[in-house]
């Protein structure tokens, strides 16, 4: 791809932090900080950001629908990030769901699909790229070295939190919900995820996510010499590796 314009493309993050009362989803301490580092990051790499924060899912729905109807043909990319709580979800190609602040779920393939070739063809042979920081589900990825003494369920360190909320599978024959994303058949989409599905996304109240920390740190030292699959690779790989202290 070529990415020579300038501004290179638009880029929106949508940062739910506070949740309806009632709905056991806790507030997101740590997001602002995820949010702040990456609108910096972005607007570094010649992105014009738009930052939302705090929306229900309608609202979410409205101004991502919003973003896939300008005209971008003057543009080389598009970015949506999401920082939100998550959750498993059915799905054919893009596992995962994001939660609105009135606990209703947006399908990960859903707001893919608001971008895809029919729905916006400004954007046709473009990369699109989207960013999610929220839980695919419940299960704790503890690293390679767990230590015995320590209880099966318990968080890798005492002052984190996940972003993750129950599944409740539907009925019906639908994929299983903790399959393996798939690249789609409208091209030059690229999802990068927090952590697996069916696992849990740790947060820090006072340095964010450590998905953002890290991505952000490697986009910083990275982006000038490297390809993004490359820099998502070193990403993961520090996240693992962070998550095994």
């Amino acid at each position: 791809y070529q990415l020579r314009a300038d501004p290179c493309g638009r880029c929106l993050i949508l940062n739910n932090i506070n949740f309806t009362t009632g709905l056991g989803l806790s507030t997101r301490h740590g997001s602002d900080v995820d949010c702040e580092k990456l609108e910096k990051r972005f607007r570094a790499l010649s992105f014009d950001v738009l930052t939302q924060r705090d929306l229900e899912a309608r609202d979410m729905v409205s101004e991502l629908q919003k973003l896939a109807r300008q005209d971008h043909s003057a543009l080389d990319c598009c970015i949506v990030v999401i920082l939100s709580h998550g959750c498993q979800t059915s799905h054919v190609q893009f596992p995962g769901g994001v939660y609105g602040t009135d606990g209703k779920s947006i399908p990960i393939e859903k707001i893919v699909n608001y971008f895809n070739g029919s729905n916006c063809p400004s954007l046709r042979g473009k990369p699109k790229l989207f960013f999610i920081q929220a839980c695919g589900g419940e299960q704790r990825d503890r690293g390679f070295l767990v230590d015995s003494n320590s209880p099966g369920d318990e968080a890798p360190r005492g002052s984190v939190e996940s972003d993750a909320t129950p599944f409740h599978a539907p009925a019906g024959n639908m994929d299983k919900p903790d399959a393996v994303a798939s690249l789609p058949t409208p091209s030059d989409i690229l999802v990068s995820y927090s952590t697996f599905p069916g696992f849990v996304s740790w947060r820090e109240v006072s340095s964010g996510s450590w998905y953002v920390e890290t991505l952000d740190g490697v986009l910083e030292q990275y982006a000038p010499s490297e390809d993004l699959l490359n820099m998502l690779l070193r990403v993961s790989v520090e996240v693992q590796a962070r998550g095994a202290w």
